[in-house]
């Protein structure tokens, strides 16, 4: 198993477009946007959107130029600006992205946010939520494998009192 473990993970990388960057991928792109697109649709249900057609503007303008420079038009790009007194932003895989109001005084002005919003989409570009589940999958995997190593030959009761810790510790 450890084997296989191994052997996905040197198939699983891939290179970061820009800085080339090596990633593990386990997670397919299109399982991904749709997670993310979920992710995004359940966050703006509970979410009050701003109302200020100036600030969404904004928003929505510089997000749509920085977005087509990516090259990454099989994307939805999607801006939405969230009032929130957080000085805060997030990209979810797929182009769904959020500003909240709170982090607007601190970038002024197009520029400011244009580095806000530059650092967001690159979040997705990069499949930076991809990576961070392919690596948890892979802790989990290489636990998993390590667990079975330790308790090959064990009597039963061993093995289940050492799985039911294991599994209360993963819900921790």
């Amino acid at each position: 198993m450890l084997v296989a473990l191994i052997l996905l993970g040197a198939v699983a990388c891939e290179t970061v477009p820009i800085t080339g960057r090596s990633q593990l991928l386990l997670v397919p792109e299109g399982t991904e946007v749709q997670m993310g697109l979920e992710s995004y649709q359940q966050i703006l249900s509970k979410a009050k959107l701003s109302t200020d057609a100036r600030i969404t503007e904004q928003v929505t303008r510089v997000g749509l130029r920085i977005a087509e420079a990516t090259g990454r038009s099989d994307y939805q790009w999607e801006f939405k600006v969230i009032e929130d007194k957080q000085a805060n932003a997030f990209c979810l895989p797929g182009g769904k992205v959020a500003v909240y109001t709170g982090i607007l005084p601190i970038t002024r002005d197009d520029a400011g946010l244009a580095a806000v919003l530059g650092h967001e989409v690159a979040h997705a570009v990069a499949r930076h939520g991809g990576e961070r589940l392919s690596q948890q999958m892979a802790v989990q995997g290489l636990t998993l494998a390590g667990t079975q190593a330790l308790l090959a030959g064990r009597d039963p009761a061993t093995i289940q009192l050492v799985t039911g810790v294991l599994g209360a510790g993963a819900t921790v």
